[in-house]
């Protein structure tokens, strides 16, 4: 299969999706709306849906099924973006290669898009004609693997111990802790949604779980790996900023070559996971290795 393809017609599908479900700019409140389009639609590489979509697929789901899941995961991913820029936590200029939202809107709209974002995104998941496919009982079952891992036992949890151990020296489970939450807990919900959506059997979900597990923390481990030798034209971000910070990163505990092996380690967990499923789940290979390759 050509990856790059594929991952082109998933985001041309999500971004058509995300279109129709936000509201229009020129809707009242317009600054509001002009605020949350602007960073939902500034180019991001749409990796929890994409992942959602090809983990659907892989136990043999409909991707239109899971469109509107898709696009709810990428507005709560979007959310954690602006606030993660703000002065009171990361202060980021760029985002996407772009101002960030604050920069442009003001930090208090970027607040309040930031919360609109997320609370549409649970409009979105439960919305019954939306999703009148599904099953009641699997889309509590999506509502609820979302909503935890989005929460303080997962991203939000993660963020806080992420700026908590900002210029401290931490341990290995610390760290470990905040990369599988902060980072590591909205990708694998997408996967295990999508799996759900999908109608997966609980051998499949289990498989895909553990797929998941190993590329969410190979993401962040890839992540804070541009952040030392990545371009910033090329990424979009500041490079450097997690060092200048004194943020707990795999490379700054482990050294580069390390924090590389294990990636690279984590990468072969997850595609051996997939074992089970064959050919369908082939697009969950391919994108494992883009995970820990890619240059941005």
């Amino acid at each position: 299969m050509d990856l790059k393809n594929y991952i082109k017609e998933c985001l041309d599908r999500v971004d058509r999706a995300l279109d129709v479900y936000l509201p229009a700019e020129d809707s009242l409140p317009a600054s509001l709306h002009k605020a949350m389009r602007y960073s939902v639609f500034a180019g991001g590489k749409r990796i929890r849906p994409v992942l959602m979509i090809a983990a659907c697929e892989a136990v043999g789901g409909d991707a239109e099924q899971v469109l509107p899941a898709a696009c709810a995961m990428e507005m709560i991913h979007t959310y954690s973006l602006i606030h993660d820029d703000l002065p009171a936590m990361d202060d980021d200029d760029f985002r996407r290669g772009r101002p960030t939202n604050h920069r442009v809107f003001g930090e208090a709209t970027a607040i309040l898009a930031g919360d609109a974002l997320l609370t549409e995104a649970f409009v979105l998941l439960s919305d019954a004609q939306l999703n009148g496919r599904v099953p009641a009982e699997i889309r509590c079952r999506v509502l609820h693997t979302i909503a935890r891992c989005a929460g303080s036992q997962g991203m939000v949890g993660g963020q806080v111990v992420d700026m908590e151990s900002e210029g401290r020296s931490i341990d290995f489970p610390t760290l470990e802790y905040i990369h599988t939450r902060k980072t590591g807990a909205l990708i694998l919900a997408a996967i295990q949604a999508g799996a759900l959506l999908g109608g997966a059997d609980e051998a499949a979900l289990a498989a895909l779980t553990r797929y998941g597990e190993a590329s969410g923390l190979a993401f962040q481990i890839a992540d804070d790996i541009l952040d030392v030798v990545g371009d910033q034209a090329v990424i979009g971000k500041d490079v450097g900023s997690d060092q200048a910070r004194g943020k707990a990163t795999y490379v700054a505990l482990l050294g580069l070559e390390e924090a590389r092996g294990r990636a690279r380690e984590l990468r072969d967990l997850g595609v051996a996971a997939l074992a089970s499923l064959g050919t369908p789940a082939e697009p969950l290979r391919r994108i494992a290795h883009y995970i820990v390759d890619r240059s941005s």
